[in-house]
């Protein structure tokens, strides 16, 4: 029998922020655990809660209240510097806006985690990523020379450098045309089931939300909806 590892685990998350007038509960008592091999989707509307969630996940963010989790690093109370540790040296990141460096190259982009990680860079291997990701003929283009949906695949590459155990994916697809989306999605699908990698995607679109094998549905900062087991 496949042994269950959990890679996520929250019981009673909550974060508060303290406005002037109010405090807004953006993650409020949520429970879930996301186990090794998941792909994992958070949907609901804007203002649900799956942004704060995914930036606590990956130790983005400090939690207000409650228990977290993360590759085994319980980081509820844990210090910025192992936060820093966690996310750098553990976690692939992919955001809405692409973040690319513009006076670095394609490759150099990909590298770039390695760095910040103080690992050796390999670039053979970011190489390879690029080709993983169906970039291999640009690794000396720039992100002004590529199209959306190209710089959107770098991102992805630039995520896998560190070799993560997790991957984050904050609504990816937002600034995407219809096939690019579908196209991204496709490769999540594929390092998933090929790498099996664990990732976590948030997404208000429903079409693509429901490609994952399962599905966290949000509002006002709380889970109402599970669909889908554990791998």
């Amino acid at each position: 029998m496949k042994e269950l590892i959990t890679v996520v685990k929250a019981e009673k998350l909550t974060k508060v922020y303290s406005m002037p007038a109010e405090e807004i509960r953006a993650v409020d008592g949520i429970d879930l655990e996301i186990r090794k091999g998941d792909f994992v989707s958070l949907m609901g509307p804007s203002g649900s809660g799956k942004t704060t969630l995914l930036d606590l996940i990956g130790c983005l963010d400090s939690i207000s209240s409650g228990s977290l989790t993360v590759l085994g690093h319980d980081v509820s109370k844990a210090k910025e510097s192992q936060l820093v540790k966690t996310r750098r040296g553990s976690i692939g990141f992919v955001f809405q806006e692409f973040l690319l460096l513009q006076e670095l190259t394609a490759l150099e982009n990909v590298e770039l985690p390695l760095v910040f990680a103080r690992r050796e860079i390999d670039r053979d291997y970011c190489v390879k990523l690029l080709e993983k990701v169906g970039l291999g003929h640009r690794i000396n283009h720039f992100p002004r020379e590529l199209s959306g949906g190209e710089r959107q695949r770098v991102a992805v590459a630039r995520s896998l450098a560190v070799k993560p155990a997790l991957l984050l994916a904050d609504e990816p697809t937002g600034n995407l045309d219809t096939r690019n989306s579908d196209e991204i999605f496709a490769l999540f699908k594929k390092l998933n089931a090929e790498d099996g990698i664990t990732i976590l995607v948030t997404t208000h679109n429903e079409k693509l939300g429901n490609l994952a094998s399962r599905k966290f549905h949000l509002k006002d900062g709380r889970v109402t909806d599970v669909f889908g087991a554990p791998c």
